[in-house]
């Protein structure tokens, strides 16, 4: 019951899983169901032409000794004819069965990219962007590996019931021989699936592990060599890797004792019906080319058996590769923080807030503050408290954990102190698919102070590399900031963007800033006290709490953990070691 119950669901998978692939592109797959039909039909009827030669025209000819040159004429023509819309079938099979794999891969790879760039950002940092790769490729290329061989395979019953039926009016007996061991190839097919589906489903599963694991171990190449921990991710790299391998061997091991077993049923039956069919033409029940046809039909029928058992041993796989797909699609579109934003005047405005990555560990609560546009606020406080966080609770990256926040525009720009730049020009990582003019990008990289652009060798069109591996850490920050200042926008955000630049660029580029943009609402995490003194409002952390804003020397009379902090930032950089230690 549990078996007959295991293979009615499989079976269900199965269609389901066709239906839907289908579904993407359904005429250009009927196309090729068309063309597979027409091969099907000619390929039987090939074997029936040639019984007719054989028995009309080769045998004729030796029984009479008198060659026939109409019948001989008569039947080349008959061949040629027939290869050629054969040929035609085959071409289009495999023309529109190739079109409409790869634009159904096309169209999987669009509503896989769809999902991603829907989910806001804190769905994304729950997932392993390794295993967000490997949806978008390995799994959309095992989805699609039936569709190619799955016309062929599907015209392979319209050639048995034709040939089945051929077969048994050539001779009863054989023919009832010949067609039982279709049921058993069939058999052997099901079996099969039962047995790999698990192991494809593990090596699926393996292989998002690993891309997101290399992934994570070529980020992170810095940190590794740093610390010589080469031999570690190597181990562990390889750890993952043996698991792939054990999974995809297995599955190997199934696939070719099930093709052996392929090969051996058919041509054990060929060979019985050869012996067998001599027997019958000496009695005379069958003529020669009866004979003849009825091996070659057979004959046919053995390569097109395998194409089923090709599509059926790609099906486990696909089923896996899809499955995940689905369970991406499927998967919730949490809602964008920034989509609950109140619209207000020309203000920013935080009506009791709470910030945190969880309600376990909330690092503000019930705050409140407005921030008025043409204004610079700093933020100031230990790591750790909360200062980026609240960053990126004004940009929309994350939620908030109770509270309002009001802007006056969509227009917010954070930039990170860590910049992600992408692998091309300048320009394109400034404008980020959007069209700005030259003197705009050169505007944008004015006020960032990023005059080194110019001595690049072509300028703003030099390709800076992949995460601009070719410039220093206050080139890609400066870079970023144009990215962002070329927007206008209302709020600018910026997490320790310039600490990668001397005091004197980044009083400059303060400076730029106020000036170029002067009625946007601007606020930095600081940690200079040349810039916190800079600042219109001061803002600081401390455990669960923020004081101000406040005047930066207001906050050095009053509070005594941010005078100490100030105090800490000004002592030499071999004394701040050993005083942050004692502060916390």
């Amino acid at each position: 019951m549990h078996d007959h119950s295991s293979t009615s669901g499989r079976f269900h998978r199965t269609i389901k899983l066709l239906r839907a692939l289908i579904s993407y592109h359904p005429g250009l797959f009927s196309i090729s169901m068309a063309g597979a039909a027409l091969f099907a039909v000619c390929t039987v009827a090939s074997s029936w032409l040639l019984r007719w030669i054989i028995d009309e025209v080769i045998v004729r000819r030796f029984d009479s000794q008198h060659f026939s040159l109409s019948r001989t004429l008569t039947a080349v023509a008959l061949l040629l004819g027939l290869s050629l819309i054969r040929a035609c079938g085959v071409i289009v099979r495999r023309s529109f069965a190739g079109r409409a794999q790869w634009r159904t891969a096309q169209s999987l790879t669009d509503e896989v990219v769809d999902v991603l760039v829907q989910q806001p950002p804190q769905w994304h940092r729950q997932q392993s962007t390794g295993d967000l790769l490997t949806r978008a490729g390995v799994d959309v290329d095992a989805s699609v590996a039936v569709m190619a061989p799955l016309p062929y395979a599907s015209s392979v019953i319209l050639m048995m019931v034709i040939a089945g039926y051929g077969l048994i009016s050539n001779d009863v007996a054989l023919g009832v021989a010949a067609t039982s061991v279709f049921p058993l190839l069939i058999g052997l097919n099901v079996l099969y699936q039962r047995r790999v589906d698990k192991w494809f489903d593990i090596a699926q599963g393996e292989l998002g592990s690993l891309s997101a694991a290399v992934h994570e171990s070529f980020e992170g190449v810095t940190v590794v060599k740093a610390f010589g921990a080469e031999n570690r991710e190597t181990e562990r790299l390889a750890v993952i890797a043996s698991r792939v391998q054990n999974a995809r061997v297995e599955a190997i091991r199934l696939r070719s004792l099930f093709e052996a077993a392929l090969d051996f049923v058919p041509n054990l039956t060929n060979i019985c019906l050869v012996i067998g069919g001599a027997f019958r033409v000496r009695s005379g029940d069958l003529t020669v080319g009866e004979l003849a046809s009825f091996i070659y039909m057979f004959t046919l029928l053995v390569f097109p058996l395998r194409l089923i058992g090709y599509a059926l041993s790609e099906m486990p796989r696909s089923q896996a590769g899809f499955g995940r797909i689905q369970r991406l699609r499927l998967s919730p579109i949490l809602t964008d923080p920034r989509s609950k934003y109140l619209r207000a005047g020309t203000e920013l405005e935080v009506k009791s807030i709470a910030i945190g990555h969880d309600s376990e560990h909330v690092l503000l609560k019930n705050f409140s503050a407005t921030f008025r546009p043409g204004t610079f606020t700093a933020l100031v406080g230990y790591t750790g408290c909360g200062k980026s966080t609240f960053l990126q609770s004004l940009a929309g990256t994350i939620p908030c954990l109770q509270g309002d926040i009001s802007t006056p525009g969509k227009q917010v720009s954070l930039v990170f102190q860590e910049p992600f730049l992408f692998g091309t020009s300048v320009s394109d990582n400034i404008c980020m698919g959007e069209h700005f003019e030259d003197n705009e990008i050169l505007w944008s990289l004015a006020v960032a102070e990023a005059d080194f652009v110019h001595q690049l060798p072509q300028g703003i069109n030099t390709i800076i590399g992949e995460r601009g591996v070719g410039l220093s850490g206050g080139q890609r920050q400066r870079i970023a900031l144009a990215r962002a200042v070329i927007r206008r926008p209302q709020i600018l955000l910026l997490d320790d963007t310039t600490s990668a630049l001397d005091p004197n660029t980044e009083m400059k580029v303060l400076k730029n800033i106020e000036n170029e943009l002067s009625d946007a609402v601007v606020i930095a995490v600081a940690s200079r006290p040349s810039l916190i003194g800079m600042a219109d409002e001061v803002m600081f952390f401390h455990p669960e709490i923020m004081v101000g804003p406040s005047q930066h020397l207001e906050l050095l009379v009053q509070s005594g953990p941010y005078r100490a902090l100030m105090q800490a930032y000004e002592r030499p950089k071999e004394q701040n070691s050993s005083h942050s230690k004692d502060l916390l």
